[in-house]
């Protein structure tokens, strides 16, 4: 059995799933957090215990800081450490411009894209950072390029609060760089996942394709290779630091 531990926030579908899959079939022991789909979630946990991995559920809402406690409490309860945090947790709403935007909706967006990342990586820097006793480990967040593209009259709320969790990265990176605890970013661009639904389009990815360069949007398993990347000893010298994956976008 790993030793190694990996968390990854809203790994019940989408970049989160595959990015279960991907570290599980790298020996890590996977925490599958998930807020209400527990259906779902163990659907995940099923194709991983088929391969011969191991792992876990927690359903959390990383949004409150009471259920983050928990998540990763659980996580302390399991043989070995913690080596590797993904907040990939995150929402969008229905497509608005600025003017159909009022507080509930921004603050929702905020709690669940920008809080719940400070939470969990608040947890896991304590659990991780050489300075508290911890043996180093590394931060992956799932941000988006709506960061410096803006997603205008679309998702302008969206859009900042990645870049609430861009700006985080880099200072994270920064505070934790000579603890051993590793913070770097994925930004994907337009991915085939069920988010596009929640924000009223699920055809949006067919519609933006001739907009890429490569003509096709990107797949979750694009992203995972990626985060995996980012979060292994291949890049031991990167913190603070992004991998932009938007097929030339």
């Amino acid at each position: 059995m790993s030793d190694k531990i990996v968390v990854i926030t809203g790994s019940s579908r989408g970049i989160g799933a595959a990015t279960a899959r991907l570290f599980a079939s790298h020996g890590y022991v996977v925490c599958i957090n998930y807020l209400s789909n527990a259906k779902a979630a163990q659907s995940v946990a099923s194709e991983i215990e088929a391969s011969g991995a191991a792992c876990f559920l927690v359903q959390a809402d990383v949004a409150q800081e009471d259920d983050v406690l928990r998540l990763f409490e659980t996580v302390d309860e399991q043989p070995g450490k913690l080596s590797v945090l993904v907040n990939n947790a995150g929402i969008l709403l229905p497509q608005s411009r600025l003017s159909g935007i009022n507080a509930e909706r921004l603050n929702k967006l905020l709690t669940t894209n920008v809080t719940s990342c400070f939470l969990c990586s608040r947890e896991a820097v304590r659990r991780m950072s050489t300075k508290q006793g911890g043996q180093g480990g590394s931060i992956v967040n799932v941000s988006s390029i709506a960061a410096t593209l803006g997603a205008p009259n679309e998702y302008t709320d969206y859009a900042a609060t990645k870049g609430a969790m861009d700006t985080f990265t880099r200072g994270l990176a920064l505070e934790v760089a000579a603890e051993g605890v590793r913070v770097n970013a994925v930004r994907p661009g337009i991915i085939e996942t069920t988010i596009h639904a929640d924000g009223g389009e699920p055809g949006r990815p067919q519609r933006l394709a001739p907009l890429i360069p490569m003509q096709r949007s990107g797949e979750p398993e694009e992203v995972a290779e990626a985060i995996y990347w980012l979060a292994s000893e291949k890049s031991s010298y990167v913190t603070g630091t992004f991998i932009d994956i938007t097929g030339g976008r």
